[in-house]
């Protein structure tokens, strides 16, 4: 049977449509969210669920799964329909990480396919004659685009750990590209509101945008026809149509015509790599997330051992009390992430300090009890002494077992808005996640070092997270989530809420949250948070700054007593579905 939300939940979801779909995030009804969570209830199955942030994408993962593929295959599947129809994050001219674990088996296993440097790229390449960060050109010009991933690692996924063919796996999403899919409200939504930057570029304007420069609207039929072409030119060809054929010379001829920096051999020579995941422990649970060149991974363990020396539950979900120590954890973890993590390929990470429960201790000593820090006092920590280093999500479960947690970008909404002439894809916009100068931010107020200074086929920086959770090496939780820096965070307070605070995985994902990530030196806060609270904060000294909505979870949590899969969508994301079976 298919089901896409359960009718109570979906029904206050229409009530919330105003707030959540046409009036910006900070003005979300969180007070109404609260006041309904018992109907926010998880979806439910003993079957296959997929949860992503797009429908057609989610009910085409399921499709696949009911058509005999495993998880890995719906993952692909649902990867590749996502570059048609949800274009602003889904995509094959960009890149991501995806997590997965094959049945009972205990590996985890990690795919890296982050976009690389070209290698005409250098440390001072985005520096204008008076050395100042030039923005512009590290996110909205050719030279913004890394090599990208994509079509590599759902490759290699596929063809480790899949059981369909590429041709099989990209069908679904040539039919939607070629055919053409209904425009959606967020879609429609989207294109208005990025017009401007989308309509810079021709390529980009004749995809989105009728003849008279108005965007498409919410029930037209959008056809990618050049899309189409070289999803079809993949499916017959395999990556090498991507890297050496057709579309490379397409994504070369963009780059030697508007000063860009990807060649033909930065192509050919990109591959996607299977890379251990970070691995912690918590009060007996197994904790897999991703490793360089994600900070992700390293760092929600990394809080998640300093929180645990904490009775987070005696304290109270979102008390004062707690929200203390959960801002002083992630001040000393982002603090490490500005100094530590880079690409492990080119520097020596200390993933064994970052997260040493002995480390950790040490990290605890240095927060507080009763007073904030200034972020000025705050320095990263001596990890080494310890060594012995508009993104979206989607979560899938087979009926066997197998799972899988994705997160994949394009960095900005749409990217650079750059589209490839005549491939019909989008360009990331990725290079503006190295550090372009040491300690100056990026678009997300990430302060960088040295460690993520931009060199030739060097991979940026991440804060994408994908995540399992395990018990007894059995799958318990997967989960992840879109939103730039706030990633982190946002993921390390859904598995508080679950395996801290016994919320049911719907409530833990509804639940408002916070965000520090050391500079600036506030405290992001979502509406839903008691005013009380927020006083108490404050009076400990720390600044607090009321903060348009934070990620958006797609989750499952496989019930370890019945086997029963709950999934959860993130009512951030009003379109985000679950499917099931």
């Amino acid at each position: 049977m298919l089901l896409s939300k359960s009718a109570p939940r979906f029904g206050v979801q229409l009530s919330l449509c105003l707030s959540l779909c046409f009036i910006t995030p900070s003005t979300w009804a969180w007070q109404t969210i609260l006041n309904q969570q018992d109907r926010f209830t998880p979806e439910q199955s003993q079957g296959a669920m997929v949860v992503a942030a797009e429908p057609l994408a989610a009910q085409a993962g399921l499709t696949s799964l009911k058509a005999g593929g495993n998880a890995i295959d719906a993952a692909v599947v649902t990867g590749f329909v996502m570059a048609v129809t949800y274009p602003r994050a889904g995509n094959i001219g960009g890149g991501g990480f995806m997590l997965l674990k094959k049945g009972q088996d205990a590996a985890v296993h990690a795919i890296d396919y982050r976009e690389k440097a070209p290698a005409k790229a250098h440390k001072d390449i985005f520096l204008d004659a008076k050395g100042h960060v030039d923005k512009h050109r590290s996110r909205f010009s050719h030279q913004a685009a890394g090599v990208p991933g994509t079509v590599a690692g759902l490759a290699l996924a596929l063809e480790r750990f899949g059981t369909w063919s590429l041709a099989q796996a990209l069908a679904p999403a040539i039919k939607l590209a070629e055919q053409g899919f209904i425009v959606s409200p967020s879609l429609a939504d989207s294109l208005q509101q990025r017009q401007q930057n989308l309509k810079k570029h021709p390529a980009s304007a004749d995809i989105f945008y009728h003849a008279d420069g108005s965007p498409y609207q919410a029930g037209e039929r959008l056809i990618q026809s050049d899309l189409a072409h070289s999803l079809k030119l993949i499916a017959k060809q395999g990556t090498s149509a991507f890297y050496q054929g057709d579309i490379a010379k397409k994504i070369v001829a963009e780059m030697q015509a508007n000063q860009g920096l990807i060649s033909l051999s930065d192509l050919q020579a990109y591959r996607a790599k299977i890379r251990q995941p970070i691995q912690g422990q918590y009060r007996g649970y197994e904790i897999f997330s991703m490793s360089p060149p994600s900070s992700g991974g390293v760092h929600i363990v990394q809080m998640l051992n300093i929180l645990e020396r904490l009775e987070l539950k005696s304290l109270g979900h979102n008390s004062a009390e707690s929200l203390h120590w959960l801002i002083g954890a992630m001040q000393l973890a982002y603090a490490d992430r500005a100094t530590y993590l880079g690409d492990s390929d080119f520097v020596d990470v200390p993933l064994q300090g970052l997260s040493a429960k002995a480390y950790a201790k040490h990290l605890f000593a240095q927060i507080d009890p009763e007073q904030a820090r200034l972020a000025r006092e705050i320095k990263a920590g001596n990890a080494p002494v310890y060594e012995s280093p508009e993104t979206t999500h989607f979560v899938i479960i087979d009926k066997a077992g197998n799972v899988v947690s994705n997160t994949y970008t394009l960095n900005f909404s749409f990217g650079s808005g750059i589209t490839v002439s005549g491939a019909g894809f989008l360009l990331n916009n990725q290079m503006d996640d190295f550090s372009a100068k040491v300690g100056v931010a990026n678009a997300y107020g990430l302060i960088g070092g040295s460690a993520n200074a931009i060199a030739p086929h060097k991979k940026m920086l991440s804060s994408m997270s994908p995540t399992i959770v395990s018990k007894d090496g059995k799958p318990l939780l997967i989960l992840g989530s879109p939103g730039g820096s706030r990633i982190i965070t946002t993921v390390l307070q859904v598995l508080l809420n679950v395996l801290d605070h016994d919320m049911n995985i719907q409530t833990a994902v509804n639940a408002p949250r916070i965000h520090q990530q050391w500079l600036p030196d506030k405290v992001f806060v979502e509406q839903g948070i008691s005013p009380d609270t927020l006083d108490l904060l404050t009076v400990r000294g720390h600044h607090i700054s009321q903060s348009r909505a934070m990620g958006a979870v797609a989750a499952i949590y496989i019930d370890p007593d019945t086997g029963l899969r709950q999934g959860a969508a993130d009512p951030r994301q009003p379109w985000m579905q679950i499917f099931s079976d």
